[in-house]
């Protein structure tokens, strides 16, 4: 089964894909959308979501995990997070993935055991959990990476159901975002 978790940010949206029976995980893409400092806001989403769109038809992963919203420091941050998390859950929907979405206390509490981990401490987790010889940069890919292996845990390792998922949605997959329905 491939999972493809995405980790979004306006100014750099982490993803990564990895490959996974269950219980072993294994690396397939990591990286991040970085964005300039002088593209204006709509750009930054048009490149994010046109990188995000072309990473999901390339690695054609079975489920989408997204994180989800729950802190910024301020208003404007949410909403510019808001907006960047918008178009990644467009370019999931578009490619007609079944999508997931994890707070990321869930997250850090499944990868790490601790809600409130630090980044370095879930960076290392996905190292170790991956057999990766260093954690994967920028910190926004590990992130992405441990969305994946959250979603993994998550379902119980159980990759039956969301194949199953994915077929069904396969079937009926909306043609345009007015015909989505969660």
């Amino acid at each position: 089964m491939k999972v493809f978790g995405i980790d979004p940010g306006s100014e750099r949206t982490g993803y990564g894909c990895l490959d996974t029976d269950g219980s072993r995980h294994r690396l397939i893409v990591c990286g991040a959308v970085s964005t300039s400092p002088r593209a204006s806001f709509p750009e930054k989403l048009l490149l994010i979501h046109q990188t995000l769109r072309r990473l999901l038809a390339e690695q054609r992963p079975d489920c989408v995990a997204v994180e989800d919203v729950f802190y910024a420091k301020n208003v404007r941050s949410a909403l510019k997070l808001g907006h960047a998390r918008g178009v990644a859950l467009l370019a999931a929907v578009e490619g007609g993935y079944p999508l997931y979405e994890y707070t990321p206390a869930e997250i850090k509490r499944t990868v790490v055991g601790y809600g409130r981990a630090e980044k370095a401490q879930v960076g290392e987790m996905v190292r170790l959990l991956l057999g990766l010889d260093e954690v994967p940069t920028p910190h926004d890919a590990s992130d992405a990476l441990a969305v994946a292996i959250c979603h993994v845990h998550s379902t119980h390792g159980d990759a039956h159901e969301v194949m199953a998922a994915a077929a069904r949605s396969a079937r009926r997959s909306p043609k345009s975002w007015r015909e989505y329905r969660p």
